[in-house]
């Protein structure tokens, strides 16, 4: 069986390889350090279809070390202790230390990344991982205290059409035909940036027109990928373009398409703690005060998937993602944190009034630290008017509410508490 034109022109050293000029063009860093022959354990970070296994690859073939791959979706502790093995055996035969490389590091548990930390603390391999999420998050910090993270981007449209332009030169198949690009803008879109995409989107656009002579178009591509809209990188899309349109629909308030995109999700064997994760982001941006439940139900259903593990995990995704999607919603908490770290970089470090600040020494007191605050238990209605801003900014509004039942009963309460002052 024919290998896919992505595998067929997958780069096999560095002036082959398209994009991240930041960290492998001349004289950058992962360059420097590749072509030096020694290189210490990192995290490449970034979307999918960038180049981080390949990268990974180059860098094994060059310094012509042993290279053990693992996948976090398939390997458990035992594998990764056959690994490390096997590596300390081959040590014996190269300077330097074989390269354990793990796809989607992101997905190894707390006892799998435990269970790595000693032989990289040691030399025993050189780990380099590859996840499209955020490290800080994702990797235990003493493994992470031991890696650099470098971050990869997504290939901008010069990187593209580079691309473009090799495969239809250099593949032993491609080449062979003769193929024009007339128009390139629908690859490039539905690509999102991702060199697997891309190629294989061109491979099944030739593989679907007649003949050796081919004029590419746009409307050709979108014909094309309509008829199998699942034919170009499951993966990359279902990451990406899936989560982005699940998003939307919710914040859009729609529930038959928010279940639809969730569904392609869980076909897609996306994982359901990255799903909810992105519903908790969701029910704090979108939500938010209109219905502060939504938050709650949001949590709920991340530690049930959690406990109860999956495929039963799908159901209280599913019903937190109605739910989000039918509630009422508000960006005002959002946006009025947004804006308050706006007026930080812009005002600096402002003094905290003297009332406001505690008094725990008698110096402290007689200073008139925490002199003149008004303790709101003991007024009416728990509440008495006095100054919370610093001096500068004692008329400064940050937060608005917007035009919802919840927030609408807030802005009264506040309007009866302060005034004139929240009534705009």
């Amino acid at each position: 069986m024919a290998k896919p034109l992505a595998e067929r022109l997958r780069p096999q050293n560095l002036d082959e390889y398209i994009g991240q000029r930041h960290l492998v063009g001349e004289g950058a860093v992962l360059r420097q350090m590749i072509e030096s022959g020694r290189i210490s354990s990192f995290i490449l970070w970034g979307p999918p279809g960038v180049g981080k296994t390949t990268l990974a690859q180059i860098v094994a073939k060059r310094l012509d070390v042993p290279f053990f791959t693992l996948s976090a979706v398939t390997s458990g502790v035992k594998d990764v202790r056959d690994v490390i093995e096997r590596a300390q055996k081959g040590r014996f035969f190269t300077e330097a230390s074989p390269i354990l490389f793990i796809d989607e590091i992101h997905r190894f548990s707390k006892s799998q990344q435990d269970s790595l930390l000693g032989a990289v603390e040691k030399g025993v391999v050189t780990l380099i991982g590859a996840t499209t999420e955020n490290p800080s998050f994702e990797v235990i910090r003493p493994l992470l205290s031991r890696c650099q993270v470098y971050v990869l981007k997504s290939l901008d449209k010069e990187d593209l059409l580079a691309l473009l332009h090799s495969a239809i030169e250099r593949d032993s198949e491609l080449s062979q035909m003769n193929i024009s690009l007339k128009e390139t803008d629908a690859m490039l879109r539905y690509s999102g940036g991702d060199a697997r995409k891309l190629l294989n989107i061109l491979e099944l656009v030739v593989e679907s027109a007649h003949g050796n002579t081919i004029e590419i178009t746009d409307d050709m591509v979108v014909e094309r990928l309509q008829q199998n809209p699942l034919a170009y990188d499951k993966g990359g899309e279902m990451h990406y373009d899936i989560i982005s349109a699940f998003i939307k629909s919710i914040r859009g308030s729609d529930p038959d398409a928010a279940i639809y995109w969730l569904a392609r999700m869980i076909e897609g064997g996306e994982d359901p703690a990255f799903i909810a994760r992105r519903l908790v982001i969701s029910a704090a941006e979108d939500i938010g005060l209109a219905n502060p439940n939504a938050l709650l139900m949001a949590n709920a259903a991340f530690d049930a998937v959690v406990k109860i593990g999956w495929p039963e995990g799908r159901i209280p995704l599913a019903e937190a993602t109605i739910y989000l999607a039918t509630c009422a919603k508000s960006n005002s908490a959002y946006c009025a944190i947004n804006d308050a770290i706006q007026i930080v970089k812009q005002t600096g470090n402002q003094s905290v009034p003297l009332h406001l600040r505690n008094a725990p020494t008698k110096l402290m007191a007689d200073l008139g630290y925490h002199d003149g605050y008004a303790y709101p238990h003991d007024y009416p209605g728990h509440f008495i008017q006095q100054q919370y801003m610093p001096d500068a900014l004692v008329n400064q509004r940050i937060w608005h509410p917007q035009d919802n039942p919840a927030e609408c009963r807030t802005k009264q309460y506040m309007e009866n508490c302060w005034g004139d002052k929240y009534k705009h």
